[in-house]
């Protein structure tokens, strides 16, 4: 129902998004943008780009006399650094750095030059992202739906977060430099990221993205592409580095037997809970209500000090990797991103599931969804007969 295109390169003069579907009516200016665009520069470990960048956003398009028409949204963020590369002449790059998309760029679209890799497949195209997504995050909140997230893992040092209620992390994570809830192993990890630094080499980690207020029935357990398990893992797989996804403790689950890991179904009143979530928010393709939590593993990010062993593609000798300004640690800002794409499947599953061209016919049908009570399904109780 929504769609979202990014363009621009790395050090071009800047990067672009169209975001397509938004309905009309929505309440929206710059500055509605722009503290995500600030929260995704933050953290600790990130390199020095992130001191030469001060992403600030400009709508283009879509928005009049401060909020949505319906039409096609187009933003632009400047790239700040972009005057020390223009109408100057940059060294040939010829040895592909394992772990980035150098190599396979130039395999698949015959580059004689692998900045054309680099370029494009940088992790600045994010800043398009979360440009998007913070338009997608101020549609789900005229609806009670927030998402945040916080960081559970850095390197070997792991975060205990199981006593905290989720709201408390969510507030913890914003006052972090590394985004973790938990003080002491929050001390920890800006330690071994220090330690890092020193080490010339890098560290990846485990971050968890959260939706609370998120109504049931979003998804779809019909289609293999309309589950809602589906898309968000696909989602949160395209962000730069990410190399796993689990909806909930899912690897936990896996060593677990059946009858310790599914929600237990009861009644109080009229509503049907479950007073666990071991399933992360979702059953069959479907929302639950309950929260949705996903779990995004990040690999430690190629470009590292220390050089790597690869072969100049120019000469066909080997050759170390030279290093480009990068970041130490990039978890704490991807968990942002996360948050990004998380938004953006919640806001599109939303649209489509309320319909409407504005936010005013999607509100009354909103308080119309049918919810997780027994006077919301009408059960016959009685046998039928299925097929003739």
């Amino acid at each position: 129902m929504i769609r979202f295109l990014t363009a621009g390169e790395s050090h071009g003069p800047a990067v672009n998004a169209i975001l397509e579907g938004i309905p009309a009516g929505l309440p929206l200016a710059a500055e509605d943008i722009n503290p995500d665009l600030r929260r995704r520069q933050k953290g600790y470990g990130t390199g020095g780009r992130m001191k030469i960048e001060k992403d600030q956003v400009q709508i283009l398009s879509g928005v009049m006399n401060s909020q949505t028409i319906g039409a096609p949204i187009a933003l632009q963020v400047t790239n700040l650094d972009h005057v020390k590369w223009k109408g100057k002449a940059v060294d040939p790059m010829t040895a592909p750095r394992p772990g980035h998309a150098d190599l396979v760029g130039a395999i698949k679209y015959g580059y004689d030059d692998l900045r054309y890799s680099l370029e494009r497949a940088s992790a600045r195209e994010t800043t398009a992202r979360v440009a998007v997504a913070a338009i997608c995050r101020k549609l789900l909140a005229q609806f009670g739906i927030r998402i945040g997230s916080y960081v559970v893992e850095i390197g070997e040092v792991i975060a205990d977060v199981q006593g905290i209620p989720i709201e408390e992390r969510l507030e913890r994570a914003e006052e972090s430099d590394v985004r973790c809830p938990d003080p002491v192993a929050a001390q920890l990890m800006r330690e071994r990221i220090r330690r890092v630094m020193d080490e010339r080499d890098t560290l990846g980690g485990v971050y968890e993205v959260v939706a609370l207020n998120v109504p049931p029935g979003l998804g779809s357990h019909v289609n293999w592409d309309r589950k809602i398990e589906a898309r968000l893992a696909a989602a949160l797989m395209s962000i730069h580095a990410n190399k796993g996804v689990e909806i909930g403790p899912a690897f936990d689950n896996a060593r677990k037997l059946g009858t310790q890991v599914h929600d237990e179904i009861f009644l109080e009143g009229d509503q049907l809970v479950r007073r666990t979530n071991r399933a992360g928010g979702t059953e069959g393709g479907v929302t639950t209500g309950q929260p949705i939590v996903a779990r995004a593993a990040m690999k430690p990010i190629s470009t590292t000090l220390t050089p790597l062993h690869s072969v100049d593609l120019a000469t066909g000798e080997p050759r170390l990797t030279k290093y480009e300004r990068s970041d130490f640690c990039s978890v704490p800002r991807s968990a942002v991103v996360g948050e990004a794409m998380m938004a953006f499947v919640l806001a599109d599953e939303l649209i489509e599931k309320l319909g409407g061209d504005s936010i005013e016919e999607m509100k009354p049908r909103f308080e119309q969804l049918r919810r997780a009570t027994l006077s919301d399904l009408k059960l016959r109780g009685e046998p039928i007969v299925f097929w003739e």
